[in-house]
C-alpha cells in the first residue's frame, strides 16, 4: 500500500485528533534508523516519545517477544502469571519501592496512583483528597490525569473537570506551601517536566517537597512515565536527586514499544488497596511484562546506563556550542538524553522541526519556541553529530 493511499483511508475513517501527520510511511527500523516505504531513511530523535529506548529491532528483545509469543500471549489476573512476577521482583529490587501494579499506558499508571493516594487517606479515617501539580506538566489524557495536567490548553475543552486538583508554578516551594490545605493528599511532580517543554526539578525543591509532605502528612507522588526507565541516566530519574516519594509511575520506555505501564509504592501507602478496589483485564500480560523484564536486564548490564550519561553530555555540549554561537538561541535543558533546545526570536520550533524532516531527522516541537530530543538510549556519537550540524545549517539559513 502507498502512503498516499494510508493517507485517505485515515481521514476518511480515523477521528481526527492528529493534526498535521507528517508523510512518513516506516516498512522497517534498525537501530535508531527508520526506513520509509520510498526508501528514504530518518535518524529517530524522539524514539516514538520516549518508548523505544533500546532503539529498534533489538535482536535480543525481539528473541524474548518471540520466545513468550508462542508461550502466551494473554492471561487473566485471575491467575499466577511468571513474566509478571519475575518483573515485579525486578522493579523492587532496583527502586525503593515494595509493591507494583501494571496498566497498559502512562495516563493509567497515574489514575491508579492518583486513586492509591486518595484510598490511603480514606483509609486513615481523614477527608484527605486533592492533589497538587505543577505548571507545565503533563499527566496523561483520562479525566482525572487531564485534570491534573499543568496545562491549560489540554483540559478546556473537557470543561467541567473533577474536582480536587489544583495547580502552583514549578520549583517555586513557597507557592507550593501556600497551595496546601487540610484536604491536600498528594502533591504530584515530574522530577523532569516532559511535555512542558524538559524543564528538570531543582534538588533543594524536591528536598523541600518532601519535608513538606513528611511535616504535613502528605503523600508525594513522581511522576517518571517519561523521564524514568533509563532516560536520564539513572534507572529511575529520582535516584538523581537522592529524593524518595510514596508513589511513583512508569511507562512509554519500560515495554520498549509493547504497551505497559506501572505504579509502585511504599508498603505501608501500597496497604491501603484492598482486594476490589483496582484491577485490570490487559495490565501486567505475559507479553507485556516478558517485554519489560528484557528491557530492564538489558538496562542493568553493566556499562548501558553509564553510556547514556555520557550520550546526554556529549548532545548537552554540541548543542550548548550552538547556543554560544547563535544569538537567536537561548538555552539548552535537560538531563541525560532527556534535553530541550530553546529558541528565540525570529526562529521557530515548529519550522525547525519541519526542516529537520526534510533532512531525515526526527525530533519534535513541545512548543512554539522549544525543541525537544528524546533520543533511543542507543543512540550513537556519529548520529548526535550529524543532528546538531543539520540544526546548525538550518538556523544559519532563516
Amino acid at each position: 500500500m502507498e502512503i498516499e493511499e494510508i493517507v485517505e483511508m485515515d481521514e476518511k475513517h480515523f477521528m481526527n485528533v492528529y493534526s498535521g501527520r507528517y508523510p512518513l510511511y516506516v516498512e522497517k527500523a534498525e537501530g535508531i534508523k527508520l526506513y520509509s516505504k520510498d526508501g528514504k531513511v530518518y535518524r529517530d530523535f524522539l524514539a516514538g516519545i520516549g518508548v523505544n529506548a533500546l532503539g529498534y529491532s533489538n535482536q535480543r528483545f525481539k528473541e524474548a517477544l518471540k520466545d513468550q509469543i508462542d508461550k502466551i500471549i494473554h492471561c487473566s489476573n485471575l491467575y499466577y502469571i511468571e513474566p509478571q512476577a519475575e518483573l515485579e521482583k525486578k522493579l523492587c529490587q532496583n527502586s525503593c519501592y515494595d509493591r507494583v501494579f501494571f496498566a497498559n499506558s502512562g495516563s493509567e499508571a497515574n489514575e491508579g496512583a492518583l486513586k492509591l493516594a486518595r484510598k490511603y487517606f480514606k483509609k486513615k479515617g481523614t477527608n484527605k483528597f486533592e492533589t497538587i501539580t505543577a505548571d507545565k506538566s503533563f499527566h496523561g489524557r483520562t479525566m482525572s490525569t487531564v485534570t491534573a495536567t499543568g496545562q491549560d490548553k489540554y483540559k478546556k475543552p473537557f470543561t467541567p473537570l473533577p474536582e480536587g486538583f489544583s495547580t502552583v508554578p514549578f520549583n517555586d516551594l513557597e507557592a507550593l506551601k501556600e497551595a496546601v490545605t487540610e484536604k491536600t493528599a498528594a502533591i504530584m511532580l515530574e522530577p523532569v517536566q516532559g511535555e512542558g517543554g524538559i524543564y528538570p526539578a531543582a534538588k533543594e525543591y524536591l528536598e523541600g517537597v518532601r519535608e513538606l509532605c513528611d511535616q504535613e502528612d502528605i503523600l508525594l507522588i513522581f511522576d517518571e512515565v517519561q523521564c524514568g526507565m533509563g532516560r536520564t541516566g539513572e534507572l529511575f530519574a529520582y535516584q538523581n536527586y537522592g529524593v524518595e516519594a510514596d508513589i511513583i509511575s512508569l511507562a512509554k520506555a519500560l515495554g520498549g514499544g509493547v504497551p505497559i505501564g506501572a505504579f509502585m509504592a511504599k508498603e505501608e501507602v501500597a496497604a491501603a488497596f484492598e482486594p476490589g478496589d483496582h484491577g485490570t483485564t490487559f495490565g501486567g500480560n505475559p507479553l507485556a511484562t516478558r517485554a519489560a523484564s528484557e528491557v530492564m536486564d538489558i538496562m542493568l548490564e553493566p556499562g548501558f546506563l553509564d553510556s547514556v550519561k555520557e550520550k546526554g553530555a556529549y548532545l548537552r555540549s554540541e548543542l550548548d556550542k550552538l547556543v554560544a554561537e547563535n544569538d537567536n538561541l537561548v538555552e539548552t535543558r535537560g538531563k541525560g538524553l532527556m534535553l530541550a533546545l530553546e529558541v528565540g526570536g525570529s526562529l521557530s520550533a515548529k519550522e525547525i522541526t519541519n526542516q529537520l524532516f526534510e533532512r531525515g531527522f526526527l525530533v519534535n516541537a513541545v512548543k512554539e519556541t522549544t525543541l525537544r530530543f528524546l533520543p533511543p538510549l542507543v543512540v550513537e556519537k556519529e548520529d548526535m553529530d550529524l543532528l546538531v550540524k543539520n540544526i546548525e545549517e538550518i538556523i544559519r539559513a532563516e
